[in-house]
C-alpha cells in the first residue's frame, strides 16, 4: 500500500507515485490526498485505513507525507493507538 500527499490541489504528487510504481505497488493500493496534513481527516487516508490489515505495511516517500505534525503522527501510529491494531 502506498500513501501520497501534497498540501495543495495545484501541487503534483507524481514523484511520490513514481516510487510506488518502482516498488510494484498495484494502483488500487495507492492512496493520494491533495490537502493539508494538519489532521488525519482526509478522504484517501481514511479509505486506506479501511482496508489496512494488522501486520500490513504502508510505503511513504517521507514521514511528513502522513502529516505535518510529528507529534500527531506518533499519536496516530504509536504502538498503543495504531489504527491497524
Amino acid at each position: 500500500m502506498g500513501h501520497a500527499r501534497v498540501s495543495a490541489k495545484d501541487q503534483n504528487p507524481d514523484w511520490q507515485i513514481k516510487k510506488f510504481w518502482e516498488l510494484e505497488i498495484d494502483e488500487r493500493y495507492i492512496f493520494i490526498d491533495k490537502q493539508s496534513g494538519k489532521d488525519f481527516n482526509r478522504p484517501q487516508y481514511q479509505a486506506m485505513l479501511l482496508i489496512l490489515r494488522k501486520g500490513g505495511g504502508i510505503y511513504l516517500d517521507a514521514l511528513d507525507r502522513l502529516g505535518r505534525d510529528y507529534d500527531g503522527i506518533i499519536q496516530e501510529w504509536g504502538p498503543t493507538t495504531c489504527p491497524s491494531s
